[in-house]
């Protein structure tokens, strides 16, 4: 089975397309090497995708067709690391409703805890 093919049918991608484009671009390794989109998989290879994050995936079997979630679950054994921590998002000092406009000193502390710059 083709490396797009099987990406796409164990819903790694929402489209066969986007498989292929990752393929060609690069972002996936078959057994460490830079995968084509129609190289093909055997159960047992290691496949490595660059999405938002790196998942490794082993093939464990190979699909005739785009199958469910449960069953494509079945299809490949995930030893990615897990995904990092999300960051505690700062919260920003929130005004008063009918506090009015912020004057300027307002305004650079605003600038200030949030971390973006001036534009000068």
């Amino acid at each position: 089975m083709r490396v797009d093919a099987w990406l796409w049918a164990v819903r790694v991608f929402k489209t066969r397309s986007l498989a292929t484009a990752a393929c060609k671009a690069g972002h996936v390794r078959v057994n460490g090497e830079r995968a084509k989109p129609a190289q093909p998989l055997r159960v047992g290879d290691e496949v490595r995708v660059r999405t938002d994050r790196e998942r490794v995936l082993e093939v464990v079997r190979l699909p005739a067709k785009r199958v469910g979630a449960p069953a494509a679950a079945e299809s490949f054994a995930d030893h990615s690391p897990p995904p990092p921590q999300r960051e505690a998002r700062l919260v920003v000092g929130v005004r008063d409703r009918g506090a009015g406009r912020p004057t300027k000193r307002d305004r650079r502390e605003i600038e200030r805890l949030t971390g973006r710059a001036r534009r000068d």
